[in-house]
């Protein structure tokens, strides 16, 4: 895994004010922590610098943000289509003299003997690949592991993933799933090429390199999460037109993963990167072009297709519990980088070995045609015009092994083949899946679900009349998979939309959505889609559609987090510099209060009070408490840059001019805000004040105390908020809501459950 996974331990809370329990329980006994993850600040804050920029904004400089954004948008259709281009081209070349040696070796030592040695040789060269792409992996970017979908889709969610979208972690994607194709792993290059677009959208969009130090000076007014978000989204996109070359089924499938509904014109925008990627070498996705049919497939073939529909719901719930328990078995045990490398060279050794086992003892043999296009085709002990069908599957690239299921004439495998095949190749894809390598699952989905389709549509074809008519094998290949892929990653929609416009037979709509339904209603009854298993297993705090269900009960001031470290409107630096510098606490987000003396006999619980206001108020005696009305809120990324800039009043108490800032230091010190610990403050500036009137955000969003649950949660997601604060009647605050407050709450076997959250 590409993420430090952290234990804590999770308690019963205690029951609340109306009397339900809330019990807590962990994944099976695996109990991680959520508090390295931060998140992503997608409602813009309008402060005062915000509001002046905007008024100084003419027409023509809107009009030309509009421009920047398509150009943006062409850049990164065009810079992913070429990176997609070139991991095509790199893996077809590095695979085709892998597979030629082979071949030339095995071949050699068919008639003579020793074919040991050509087993060694797949081997040798399989490791080698592999352990390239494992090194850079595990010792120079593990963020660059799997197959980057679940990190871009919590990305979209709001969540900050530690590097996701950085120059090195591309770099190491690109060239390490070049390596895990190469080497012949059970993976498909799919998956990074999504990460590789999203990477490629947030550099693009910044207009700079952080990692090379390198600022361009354009794009300046997308530097924050907001506009950055939309372009990631975009950048996605793009991969997945690349990857399958379906530019509207681009949409369906990044729209769904945001935390938002994105801006009307980035939906529209989020089509010109699909459409513009570079035209990949020949066959770069296992169904760009697949013209199965030219018919519509009738009722009675779409009732026997449906039959085998339940098989793949749980032959994608079987891929997800064993690759779950193997995952944790990672975690817990194969944690060091020379650990995870040696597994990758192990677990390309064995398919090799399991290759060249089933190819040697396979005596499926098949006339080699005119019609036929194997681009590997190995004799061995067939007799000569032959071919062994088993090493049209196995001795080949995936995205080709795909192809030639599909595309291949009825009698090019026989069912033992595509039984044994579909056994073999199910394991070794959940067995590699997690590995420390930049790989994807999309197209080990495809091929198994494509072979036991075939297989599927030829016994159908010997056991029904005039099944050989109408039984076409490619069209139940196609069928098993999507069905399969749907079994795994639970996508329904956008999956169907890829599939028609790859296919580019629109008939075959009705019948892929029917698939796709029944395997996610199946394999929900049992277990969760891949990506949402391991992104509970890296411990993301991810938020879903809708809260739980049964929650009403449940209140903002139950979940909220209190008590809450407010500042004063005008608040000492000392005091502000305390409380960046403390460690246990690490906020990110303050209410300004405007302090309100109350009497002792009008206090109403609960009230929480910052010790700043006894300092900052002598004339108020100590024993006497203060609550606070919110009057903004401000972040501590804005704190760290008004101190760096020593925004702040020479003299305590006191109104002098400030030194003016633009929203362009903001942009300038983002996203790589320097820690409060790197930032010098004199023991006399310790003793100023500082006026966060004009930098805080004035209208923040707050909540009653008494709002329910899903209402907090509808709030929370719909606005992309990282902060909501909780009030009390009189406006004063008594909390604040954040992701993770959320997020521990979720529906288990025994109801409502609560995740308690350990602070690291």
């Amino acid at each position: 895994m590409c993420f430090l996974f952290s234990w804590c331990t999770f308690i019963k809370s205690p029951k609340s004010s109306q009397g339900h329990h809330v019990s807590m329980s962990s994944i099976d006994g695996v109990k991680v922590c959520v508090c390295v993850f931060q998140s992503l600040d997608y409602d813009n804050s309008e402060n005062q610098l915000f509001l002046e920029e905007e008024r100084r904004m003419s027409f023509l400089g809107f009009k030309c943000l509009e421009i920047s954004r398509w150009v943006i948008c062409g850049l990164i259709g065009f810079l992913t289509g070429l990176i997609a281009c070139c991991i095509d081209i790199a893996v077809e070349n590095l695979a085709g003299v892998k597979y030629y040696v082979v071949k030339q070796n095995i071949e050699k030592f068919t008639e003579v003997g020793g074919l040991s040695i050509s087993l060694i040789l797949w081997a040798v060269l399989n490791s080698a690949f592999v352990m390239v792409g494992a090194v850079i992996v595990a010792f120079f970017e593990p963020g660059a592991a799997g197959s980057g979908i679940p990190q871009i889709k919590c990305y979209l969610n709001g969540v900050k993933i530690p590097r996701v979208v950085r120059l090195k972690t591309l770099v190491v994607k690109v060239c390490g799933v070049i390596c895990s194709v190469a080497g012949g792993l059970a993976v498909g290059k799919e998956g990074p090429m999504i990460h590789s677009g999203a990477v490629v959208a947030a550099g693009v969009s910044q207009g700079r390199s952080t990692s090379l130090k390198k600022d361009f000076k354009i794009f300046e007014y997308f530097r924050r999460d907001t506009e950055k978000r939309d372009f990631v989204s975009a950048g996605a996109a793009a991969g997945v037109s690349a990857a399958f070359g379906a530019p509207v089924g681009t949409h369906c499938t990044t729209c769904p993963s945001a935390q938002h509904v994105p801006q009307h014109n980035m939906s529209l925008s989020t089509t010109c990167p699909s459409a513009q990627h570079v035209p990949q070498h020949n066959m770069s996705h296992s169904a760009q072009h697949v013209p199965l049919c030219t018919t519509c497939p009738t009722l009675h073939n779409m009732s026997h297709s449906a039959q085998h529909v339940p098989l793949c719901g749980l032959l994608g719930a079987l891929f997800n519990i064993l690759n779950y328990w193997l995952t944790i078995f990672r975690i817990r045990y194969v944690h060091r980088p020379c650990l995870q490398v040696m597994e990758a060279m192990l677990v390309a050794a064995v398919t090799a070995t399991v290759s060249f086992a089933m190819i040697y003892f396979s005596n499926d043999c098949q006339p080699l045609g005119p019609d036929q296009s194997e681009d590997y085709p190995l004799q061995l002990f067939c007799a000569d015009g032959e071919y062994n069908s088993m090493a049209t599957a196995f001795f080949n690239t995936p995205e080709r092994s795909v192809r030639s299921l599909f595309h291949n004439p009825p009698g090019s495998y026989n069912p033992l083949t595509l039984s044994l095949f579909t056994l073999t190749y199910f394991f070794l894809a959940c067995w590699t899946y997690g590995l420390t390598v930049s790989a994807g699952v999309f197209i080990p989905s495809l091929l198994i679900g494509a072979a036991w389709g075939r297989l599927f549509g030829i016994l159908l074809a010997a056991i029904t009349p005039n099944g050989s008519v109408w039984a076409v094998p490619g069209k139940y290949a196609l069928m098993g998979a999507a069905a399969q892929l749907g079994g795994i990653v639970r996508m329904t929609l956008s999956l169907t939309v890829i599939m028609v416009e790859a296919t580019g037979n629109v008939t075959y709509g009705l019948p892929i959505m029917l698939v796709l339904l029944t395997a996610k209603i199946v394999g929900d009854y049992f277990v969760e889609g891949l990506y949402d298993i391991h992104i509970k297993l890296q411990s993301v705090p991810f938020l879903h559609l809708e809260a739980p269900a049964t929650s009403h009960w449940l209140t903002a001031r139950e979940v909220m987090g209190a008590p809450v470290t407010c500042f004063n409107r005008i608040e000492k630096v000392g005091t502000i510099v305390d409380v960046l510098s403390n460690t246990s606490t690490n906020h990110n987000g303050f209410p300004v209060i405007v302090p309100l003396i109350i009497s002792e006999q009008s206090m109403t619980p609960p009230f929480f009070i910052h010790p700043c206001f006894l300092s900052s108020l002598s004339l108020i005696p100590s024993s006497s408490p203060q609550l606070g009305k919110i009057c903004g809120l401000i972040l501590r990324s804005q704190l760290i840059v008004l101190l760096k800039h020593k925004v702040f009043v020479e003299l305590a108490r006191s109104r002098l001019t400030q030194r003016k800032l633009q929203l362009k230091d903001f942009r300038d010190a983002y996203p790589r805000f320097p820690p409060i610990q790197s930032i010098h403050v004199s023991q006399d500036e310790r003793e100023c004040m500082m006026d966060l009137t004009e930098f805080m955000n004035p209208t923040p969003y707050t909540v009653p105390q008494e709002t329910s649950l899903p209402r907090v949660f509808k709030l929370f997601r719909a606005l992309g908020l990282r902060h909501l604060v909780v009030v009390d009647s009189e406006n004063r605050v008594v909390g604040l809501v954040t992701r993770k407050d959320l997020a521990r709450y979720h529906l288990g076997k025994h109801g409502l459950e609560e995740m308690q959250l350990a602070q690291t």
